[in-house]
C-alpha cells in the first residue's frame, strides 16, 4: 500500500506556486510525487455530467499538452476532471490531483483505477488528513489549491453557476490565465464558458493556443504512438460518416444511411467493438475522438 507523506510549509519540497496564493495551505498530504517545479502545469477543469463532446476535448487537451510536457493538474471528479486526466496518460504524461478528502480516499469510487494509476504515474495531493471525508465544502476549498499549481487554467464545459467558475476566479485573483472552450449559446454545459470568454477569457479552440500562452513551441499534435487506422466495410463506412460529436439516435442514423433497422443494430456493435463510436447516452451514439 502507498504511504501518504505529509509537506510542511516551510520545508524544501513544499510547492513554491502555493507559497503565494492566498490562505495558502499549511501542509500537503502526498501520495505519489508532487509537480515538478520546474515544468509547466495546466489545470483542466469543469462539468461533472458533461457531454461526450466535453469528453473528448478534454481527453485531446490532457493528451496534446501532456505530450507536449505539460503536467495536468485537476481534480479526479467524474466528467472532464477525469477524462482529462486520462488524457494525459494516454501521452505517458504526468498528472495531479487535488482532493476533497484524504489522499487515502478515491472519491468518486468509480475513479478507482484512473486513482491508482495516478498515484504510480503522478500523485494525489490533499490538504486534509488520511481519513477525512469528502464534504461539500471541501471541493470549493480545495479549487485555490489547483489554480495555485498551475500556471493556467482551462475550463470545459460549465453551467452557469458551476463549482469550476469559482476555479477560475481564484486563477484570475493569483494572476494567472484563464482560457475557457467555447459552445453553443444555447447549450447550458456552454454558459459558463461563454460567460468567461465574454468577460475577456482566453478562446481554447486548440491546444496549441495553450502551449502558446506557456510560451511552449508546439511539438507533438497528439500523445498517441500511432493513427488509429481501421479498415471498415461500406456500410459501416456510411454510419461512421452520419456521427459527429453531438449524439444521434438509431432513428436518425436510419434516415441518413437509409439502412434497415436490424443492419444499423448490427454495425453500431460493430463500430463499438472496434472502438470507433460509443454509446454516449442509452441509444444515442457518437463517434470516438480519432481519425479512423
Amino acid at each position: 500500500m502507498e504511504r501518504t507523506e505529509y509537506v510542511a510549509y516551510g520545508e524544501p519540497a513544499y510547492p513554491e506556486k502555493l507559497k503565494k496564493i492566498h490562505a495558502r495551505p499549511p501542509g500537503l498530504y502526498v501520495r505519489g510525487k508532487l509537480p515538478d517545479p520546474e515544468a509547466p502545469a495546466v489545470a483542466i477543469v469543469g462539468a461533472r455530467m458533461c457531454s461526450a463532446y466535453g469528453r473528448s476535448k478534454a481527453r485531446e487537451f490532457g493528451r496534446v499538452l501532456a505530450a507536449n510536457g505539460v503536467q495536468i493538474i485537476s481534480g479526479l471528479a467524474r466528467g472532464i476532471d477525469g477524462c482529462a486526466q486520462e488524457g494525459a496518460l494516454e501521452a505517458k504524461g504526468r498528472t495531479f490531483a487535488v482532493l476533497g478528502c484524504g489522499v487515502d480516499i478515491c472519491y468518486p469510487r468509480e475513479n478507482y483505477r484512473l486513482y491508482e494509476q495516478l498515484i504510480r504515474e503522478g500523485g494525489v495531493i490533499s490538504e486534509y488528513p488520511d481519513g477525512e471525508q469528502p464534504v461539500n465544502w471541501h471541493f470549493p476549498a480545495r479549487n485555490r489549491i489547483i489554480s495555485g499549481l498551475a500556471d493556467l487554467v482551462l475550463v470545459i464545459e460549465a453551467k452557469e453557476k458551476s463549482g469550476s467558475l469559482i476555479t477560475a476566479d481564484l486563477a484570475l485573483e493569483q494572476g494567472k490565465d484563464v482560457f475557457a472552450l467555447p459552445g453553443r449559446v444555447t447549450d447550458p454545459l456552454s454558459m459558463g464558458c461563454n460567460r468567461l470568454i465574454a468577460q475577456g477569457a482566453g478562446i481554447a479552440l486548440r491546444p496549441e493556443e495553450l502551449l502558446e500562452g506557456l510560451g511552449i513551441p508546439f511539438g507533438k499534435s497528439d500523445g498517441k504512438s500511432k493513427k488509429m487506422k481501421i479498415p471498415l466495410e461500406k456500410n459501416e463506412v456510411s454510419v461512421y460518416a452520419c456521427l459527429d460529436l453531438v449524439p444521434k439516435s438509431v432513428d436518425e442514423i436510419m434516415a441518413v444511411t437509409a439502412l434497415p433497422i436490424q443492419e444499423v443494430f448490427q454495425i453500431l456493435l460493430s463500430l463499438q467493438l472496434k472502438e470507433c463510436i460509443e454509446e454516449a447516452a442509452k441509444g444515442k451514439f457518437v463517434r470516438r475522438d480519432f481519425p479512423v
